[in-house]
């Protein structure tokens, strides 16, 4: 067994944890799944799912834990939590947001944060923010802010062209 995190977040699914995890350690170069956990009989009366169905998937993307639970309908995900992943270069933009894009809802999609096709929230920024953004009050960061908020997808040489007064 795969060392846990100390912290690792549960992501609650109805019945697609496992489809959703490989969907996900497809999209992430080092991403694996490290176990699937099933349901047993005990408890049933209580969890409602078939003996040998996936209860629990353990997963890493970039380094970091996650677990899919299937626990059913009672919960959805929604925009107050998301995965944020900090990228290098357009490419490495390119490939998270068409990826995690597959299927996801388009309207949903503004100022680099997209809804995958299972409705989780996902920013796919630069790591260029925090200098574009360390002085708020910044004639380029005022720039840089404007040209993001007419963004979806987040284009690292337009924001460093805004910012630059370009």
């Amino acid at each position: 067994m795969a060392k846990l995190s100390k912290i690792t977040p549960c992501l609650w699914f109805d019945s697609e944890g496992e489809e959703a995890a490989r969907f996900y350690t497809s999209v992430f170069p080092d991403g694996r799944i490290s176990q699937v956990l099933r349901y047993s009989e005990a408890g049933q009366d209580q969890h409602g799912r078939p003996p040998g169905s996936v209860m629990l998937v353990s997963f890493e993307l970039a380094g970091q834990s996650f677990t899919a639970l299937n626990g059913g309908p009672q919960f959805k995900f929604t925009e107050a939590v998301s995965l944020m992943i900090l990228c290098d270069s357009q490419d490495e933009i390119d490939h998270y947001w068409a990826r995690l894009g597959e299927g996801g809802d388009p309207a949903v999609q503004a100022c680099g944060w997209l809804k995958d096709k299972y409705g989780l929230s996902w920013q796919v920024a630069p790591t260029i923010f925090p200098e574009l953004f360390a002085n708020e009050n910044s004639p380029g960061a005022q720039r840089a802010m404007l040209a993001m908020m007419g963004m979806k997808k987040l284009d690292i040489a337009a924001l460093r062209a805004a910012y630059e007064g370009k």
